[in-house]
């Protein structure tokens, strides 16, 4: 399983257009060599870079398995609450040097039982036993 942007390349700055300096919005994000056991996706991106811990910015989940992309600003599946307190993205926005962001993509067996707002612990507590297949995806952003 593979998951990548059309905005940067893995390891490779992440526009200002998807950070605090810019739009705020989520990037596009292709998957692709899906495996044939998935029913969903579940999507977490966070930065372990933070100054208090890895910080998550955004939860995506019940993301069905014949989607192949979540389109930039994509607000059509279930999004937790993420760290800065919103349900949906918050955007890079490092208090200084660059840091890394961390683009997981799950493949689930099936679909979850989660609420619209649910946080990452809950999110990974559901995911325990349904998790087929794992990737991820680096970007990164520094400010100033």
């Amino acid at each position: 399983m593979r998951i990548a942007s059309t905005k940067f390349q893995n390891g490779e700055s992440i526009p200002q257009k998807y950070t605090c300096d810019g739009m705020n919005i989520s990037p596009p994000i292709i998957f692709s060599d899906i495996p044939m056991n998935a029913q969903s996706f579940a999507l977490i991106m966070d930065d372990p870079d933070a100054p208090s811990g890895t910080f998550t910015h955004w939860l995506v989940w019940n993301i069905p398995s014949n989607v192949k992309e979540l389109k930039e600003n994509e607000q059509n599946y279930i999004q937790g609450r993420n760290d800065a307190g919103k349900i949906g993205y918050t955007g890079p926005c490092p208090p200084s040097r660059i840091h890394r962001y961390f683009f997981k993509l799950y493949a689930l067996n099936g679909e979850l039982t989660l609420p619209k707002g649910s946080t990452k612990s809950q999110l990974l507590k559901a995911m325990e036993y349904h998790t087929v297949a794992k990737t991820e995806l680096i970007g990164r952003y520094g400010r100033g």
